[in-house]
């Protein structure tokens, strides 16, 4: 019983929030992250080939 009042009552909250777009700040730092991952990911695949492959050298 206890249960079903407090998600009624998240979903009203939910309901009266008002949608905020993002920023252009905002999109620039969410795919500035992204991409500083996929380049530092790759550069950790390199650098694991590089000096920890078993036929290299």
């Amino acid at each position: 019983m206890a249960e079903e009042i407090k998600t009624e009552q998240i979903v009203e909250e939910l309901e009266k929030m008002q949608y905020d777009p993002w920023l252009p700040f905002e999109s620039k730092l969410v795919f500035g992250c992204l991409g500083l991952g996929i380049i530092l990911l790759i550069i950790l695949i390199l650098i694991s080939y590089i000096f920890f492959s078993s036929s290299h050298g």
